[in-house]
């Protein structure tokens, strides 16, 4: 992208560049030299230091000692908490869904509402029963086509449910991908019925989900639990994966419903 073109759409280029740089750090884990950065960035070495050295002042980014080079700074943390405390996932809720990872061997996945989006707002997973990718924090793609956004989706009315759909579209992701809104209306139907929906290779080939409603004290769908394993194992193990699920589910409805803040509508 051009400087013409961020400028005629808004974007500041060098926000970006910091913001890349950021990226790269993060996904780096603990310590990655200023020319590791500049040849993934595709930056020159001195716009990358200026870059770095903006990043550790605003305490986003920090130099490691015994030249390890830099990694996330304090900042960053802290903004993680702000984002968990406005999704509501406090580290109870954190500490009960790595339960359910441990019970279910599986990795887990707890969804909500954030405003219009399906977000994932907490992910338990471990090197035997790893997560899925993309599916970790913060994704909010692809809800006709997973588990727990196939239970968010049926908690809405069909009018707000066609209007979500229309502008996060429905792309055909694997061949098994449902892709007409009649055909979502129809199984959403079911998993509202049913209190359960679930996937095979819909998201993803060779993957599974399975997903439960979290409910507030009115009865009404606020999140999901969901778990993802290989499909090849689903059939299997289905049944306990869905006894987990609910009794995951009902767990959080009544951890979140004990919270003073939903109680009270604070």
């Amino acid at each position: 992208m051009t400087d013409a073109t961020r400028e005629s759409s808004g974007l500041i280029g060098s926000a970006q560049r910091a913001l890349r740089v950021l990226d790269i750090v993060g996904s780096a884990g603990d310590g990655i030299s200023a020319k590791a950065v500049a040849r993934r960035a595709g930056y020159n070495l001195s716009t990358t230091y200026h870059l770095l050295n903006t990043l550790v002042y605003e305490g986003y980014l920090i130099r490691l000692g015994h030249g390890r080079g830099f990694g996330l700074g304090y900042k960053v943390g802290s903004l993680y908490q702000r984002l968990c405390a406005e999704l509501d996932v406090g580290q109870e809720l954190q500490d009960e869904l790595h339960h359910l990872h441990r019970r279910a061997e599986a990795a887990a996945y707890y969804t909500v509402f954030r405003e219009t989006d399906i977000v994932v707002a907490a992910v338990a997973d471990s090197a035997e029963y790893p997560r899925a990718t993309p599916l970790d924090f913060g994704f909010h793609e692809a809800a006709h086509a997973t588990a727990f956004g196939k239970v968010l989706l049926a908690s809405m009315p069909r009018r707000q449910r066609r209007d979500y759909l229309s502008g996060a579209g429905m792309p055909k992701l694997t061949d098994r991908t449902t892709v007409r809104a009649v055909d979502l209306d129809t199984e959403l139907d079911h998993v509202d019925r049913a209190g359960m929906a679930l996937e095979i290779e819909e998201f993803q080939p060779e993957l599974a989900c399975l997903s439960a409603p979290v409910l507030d004290t009115r009865n009404r769908v606020m999140g999901a639990v969901a778990f993802s394993v290989p499909a090849a194992t689903f059939q299997a193990r289905r049944w306990h994966l869905e006894r987990a699920a609910r009794a995951g589910a009902a767990r959080f409805s009544h951890l979140l419903a004990t919270r003073p803040s939903l109680v009270t509508g604070v």
